[in-house]
This record gives C-alpha cells, sequence and structure tokens, in this order.
C-alpha cells in the first residue's frame, strides 16, 4: 500500500490517476498527524513537504524515530529547489520529486523503492526466524554475518533441562493440558536462557538444550551455565506447584557439562537447527536423562571450574562404557 500524504486535494487525485491504474493500492492523509497514525501496513509514503500543521520534514523525521517505520520508504515531493531536496535527505527521505513530476519518472521510483521494501521485508522475516532459537542480540549478529554460523570448533558449557514425569504425563493428559503446559514452561526458560546471553540449540518437547559461549563469548561460561541452571530449578519449581494443584506431577531434572564441541548448523536445505556435537553436549544430555526430579547434575570438568557446593556420586550413563563421575549441585 502507497499511502499519500497531501492536504490538496487536487494533488492527491493527481497521484491516485498515475498509480491506481498500475495496480497500486492508495490511502491518503491529509495532514502529518492523520499519516503518522495510518502507517501500518503501508509499503512506501509519497510525502508532500508544505502542509499545515507538521511539514513534511518534520512527518519524515517523526517516520524515522520510531523503530517501527525507521526503514519505510520515504519519497518527499518538494520544490525544485536544490535547499529543498538537501532538507529532504536530510530529514531521512529516500529519494525526492520536484514538483512539477514526470509520470513515468514517479512510477520508476515507486517501484524500485517497493522492490527495496519487499528484500527488507525479507531479511526481517529471516531475522524474525532467527529469533525463535537465537537470542536477540545473537539474531542480530547472524543478520550482519551469516558466517557466524558455519562450522567451528569452540569449548562451550552445555545445560539440557528436561520435566521428570513428563512422559507419564503426555501419556495420560489431555492434549490441551499438555500444549498449555509445555507453553508456560517454554516461555518461562526461554526468559531466562535470554537473559543470561545463552543460545537455545533445541527444543524438542520438555527437553531444552541450552549452549553457552557461542556464538556469543560469555566469559567464564562454567560460572554462568550454573547460575543458570539454579535459575532453571527455581522456576520450574515453582511452575510445577501450580501444575501439582490441577493434578499434574512435573519436576525439572537437569544436566550440565563443560568441553570442546564441534558447533554449527545440522540438517538440510529445507530446515536445519545450529547444534553442539561432541562429547560435552552427549554428556549434558545423558546426566539430565540421570537426574532425579529437582536434581541439577553437573560434570567433573564444571565442578572444577566453579566454587559450586555439590555431592560427588558416581553414574552408569546410557552410551558409556565405564561410571562417569558427576556431582549433585547443591548451590553456590
Amino acid at each position: 500500500m502507497i499511502l499519500v500524504v497531501d492536504d490538496l486535494p487536487q494533488n492527491v487525485r493527481l497521484l491516485q490517476a498515475v498509480l491506481e491504474p498500475r495496480g497500486h493500492e492508495v490511502a491518503v492523509a491529509s495532514s502529518g498527524a492523520e499519516a503518522l497514525e495510518m502507517l501500518a501496513g503501508v509499503d512506501l509514503v509519497l510525502l508532500d513537504v508544505v502542509m499545515p500543521g507538521m511539514d513534511g520534514y518534520e512527518v519524515c523525521r517523526a517516520i524515522r524515530a520510531d523503530p517501527a517505520t525507521e526503514f519505510l520508504p520515504v519519497v518527499m515531493i518538494t520544490a525544485s529547489g536544490e535547499q529543498e531536496k538537501r532538507r529532504a535527505l536530510d530529514a531521512g527521505a529516500d529519494d525526492f520529486l520536484a514538483k512539477p513530476f514526470d509520470h513515468a519518472e514517479l512510477l520508476a521510483r515507486v517501484r524500485s523503492l517497493l522492490r527495496i521494501k519487499r528484500y527488507h521485508d525479507e531479511l526481517e522475516r529471516y531475522t524474525a526466524g532467527l529469533r525463535r532459537f537465537l537470542p536477540p542480540e545473537v539474531a542480530d549478529l547472524v543478520k550482519a554475518d551469516p558466517s557466524v554460523l558455519e562450522t567451528h570448533r569452540r569449548e562451550v558449557a552445555v545445560l539440557v533441562c528436561g520435566l521428570d514425569g513428563f512422559a507419564a504425563f503426555a501419556e495420560s493428559a489431555a492434549p490441551e493440558d499438555v500444549m498449555a503446559v509445555l507453553a508456560e514452561y517454554h516461555g518461562a526458560v526461554g526468559a531466562l536462557i535470554d537473559d543470561a546471553g545463552a543460545t537455545l540449540s533445541r527444543l524438542a518437547g520438555d527437553v531444552v538444550t541450552v549452549v553457552l559461549n557461542d556464538p556469543v563469548p560469555i566469559d567464564d561460561p562454567a560460572r554462568v551455565a550454573v547460575t543458570l541452571a539454579l535459575a532453571l530449578r527455581d522456576r520450574v519449581w515453582e511452575l510445577g506447584e501450580r501444575w501439582t494443584r490441577l493434578g499434574f506431577s512435573l519436576s525439572p531434572a537437569i544436566g550440565l557439562a563443560l568441553g570442546h564441541a564441534t558447533i554449527g548448523r545440522i540438517g538440510s536445505d529445507r530446515r536445519w537447527q545450529y547444534a553442539p556435537v561432541g562429547p560435552a553436549p552427549l554428556l549434558a544430555e545423558r546426566l539430565a536423562e540421570a537426574a532425579t526430579a529437582g536434581q541439577i547434575l553437573v560434570s567433573q570438568r564444571v565442578e572444577a571450574a566453579t566454587e559450586a557446593i555439590t555431592i560427588e556420586t558416581t553414574l552408569s550413563l546410557r552410551g558409556f562404557t565405564t561410571p562417569v563421575r558427576a556431582f549433585d549441585l547443591v548451590g553456590t
């Protein structure tokens, strides 16, 4: 949709006569204040300079000041003076047309800016998809440099959080109850993961896999991971108290490991995820499987790298040929 902003009806009719026969949908605002209320769903603004109240320069600056419209294409329609052209560009206009304007030139500029707007919208949709599994600052980093997600090796802390009792709950509860519990659970843990600057790597039912120190570096990832694990346990415990009143017995069970992993995009051209591969992610997953209700099991490297209060134990874990030293995290 193209928004025409002009207080003179004859100017509006002229622009409509040029644009609408070419298939463009046109909305009209007769003042700057009215225009600012109509920007939702607009793809391009044709903005006159001389209007009562807010002039075109003020309107353009207001459009650029709003994060929701800062990239909305604006063409200012000016007199032929060079000074007005410079003021239009200084106010943030993408282009300008001098009165009287050439119809073919107007259509060419409109087509060009609408094409740019489509590219920008596609990029925003791509970034929105990234934000579904990366913290916002990580998504912005990837938007600027997609090579961040190429396969590489780095020392990371990997945290896996699940719900003890979920299998029995999912088997017996109504599907609507299962979806409601998962939505509440994912929303709560997702906020804590973002606050820690961690990356949500995998979401599979009740199992949440989190990576710390990639792609955004974190000082002392083991310590941050321990703090995050304790916060997740406390938050899910709170949710569990409410779920218990509803008849659902669910508790947090967390595994945490530290080590080098190969990290990058895994999947096909149609669908991929950003995930770590290696002993540390596997160990974190198996520790979460072995954890009982409310328990946080950490690897020997995590225990050695932090000043956490732990209780040592030895576990036989699925896929490990020998017993594994692990530590029950009590606090910091």
